[in-house]
């Protein structure tokens, strides 16, 4: 997966809490396993005006101009600011592969469900939590200031303001480190293939039985 080392962007304000996997990508467009592609149905039914169809051209759709996505001030934005209790409902792992894919390298909200939680580290995404007040603040100044920007230190634990004022964060420090090696689940087993593989030939040699045809 790809690495999270420090990322710059415009901040995209989506002002609603309990944010389900469902919303953020639609069920009939789950027919890949491929990771990619999914970005153009993300927010699919609140960003499109029409009904959205697996494998169906986006190009031309009727968009919501109502939409955050739509709004051209946030235009290539790639943070996420976000409200509580985001990516609840089903365990899809499309939804971070579909924000990902659609651009979006960190999310900041004051709380998660739990699997959309551990499927953000898993896919290179950071998701940031912080106190209510200061994502209503977040919220504010984005709104207030078109065009506005966060810098994000995942190795500094830090969010910088554009007045140059700087916000913490807390992380564990497993997570912390995988992002930041670009290190996925299966990367991280692999990391110990010699000690797995000593392992097997040595079982091999003690109980050789188990590894013939006919042992059973």
């Amino acid at each position: 997966m790809n690495k999270f080392i420090k990322e710059q962007g415009v901040v995209i304000p989506l002002d609603r809490a309990n944010v389900d996997t469902d919303y953020i990508i639609p069920k009939q467009f789950l027919k890949s396993i491929k990771r990619t592609g999914f970005g153009k149905n993300l927010f699919d039914e609140a960003r499109y005006l029409d009904k959205g169809l697996p494998d169906q051209e986006c190009t031309g759709r009727p968009l919501n101009p109502d939409f955050v996505l739509n709004k051209a001030r946030y235009a290539g934005g790639n943070i996420l600011l976000a409200r509580e209790n985001f990516g609840c409902g089903s365990s899809r792992e499309h939804a971070p592969w579909a924000l990902e894919d659609y651009g979006i390298r960190c999310i900041i909200a004051p709380s998660y469900a739990d699997i959309f939680f551990n499927n953000c580290f898993k896919n290179g995404l950071l998701p940031i939590v912080l106190d209510e007040e200061i994502v209503n603040y977040l919220f504010e100044e984005t709104i207030a200031n078109e065009g506005y920007e966060l810098k994000i230190d995942l190795a500094a634990q830090s969010i910088m303001k554009v007045d140059g004022s700087v916000i913490n964060f807390e992380i564990e420090s497993a997570r912390k480190t995988s992002l930041l090696n670009g290190l996925d689940d299966i990367s991280l087993t692999l990391q110990n293939a010699d000690a797995i593989t000593a392992y097997e030939t040595s079982w091999k040699e003690k109980s050789p039985w188990l590894f013939t045809q006919d042992h059973y």
